[in-house]
């Protein structure tokens, strides 16, 4: 974390969190990659919080602008951790078994270069449109 030093750098440090909570509560901005990780009670047994926290500094940390929200139970239990990713203009990917490593690859590889990895939950649910 950087040092504040001056109201400046006060007031530039409030202005970044506070653009990026406005993302996060617009929910999917358009454009952006949105990554939403199951954090019911199973999930977050299953180590979630953990791999949220990790997605997020290293999502940070290599400049990737990427929406992170947390979700109730997406019906998995069986596959905890889950991690739902939406690229723009494409329909969400589920992966399931989400460990650190996986989620470093989930990054790397799906995210960066939208290569699909092993560990995709078949989709067994249609989107209603009205």
């Amino acid at each position: 974390m950087t040092k504040i030093k001056s109201l400046a750098d006060l007031k530039a440090m409030k202005q970044s969190v506070q653009s990026k909570i406005d993302t996060r509560e617009k929910g999917n901005a358009e454009g952006l990659v949105h990554v939403k990780v199951a954090m019911a009670t199973c999930g977050i047994a299953a180590g979630a919080k953990q791999v949220m926290d990790y997605m997020m500094a290293e999502t940070e940390k290599r400049g990737m602008n990427v929406v992170f929200t947390q979700t109730g139970c997406m019906g998995y239990c069986h596959a905890e951790p889950t991690v739902e990713v939406t690229l723009p203009g494409q329909d969400p990917i589920v992966y399931g078994f989400v460990d650190l490593k996986k989620a470093d690859d989930i990054i790397d590889k799906y995210i960066k270069e939208g290569e699909l990895l092993e560990g995709i939950i078949p989709v067994n649910y249609e989107k209603i449109n009205k």
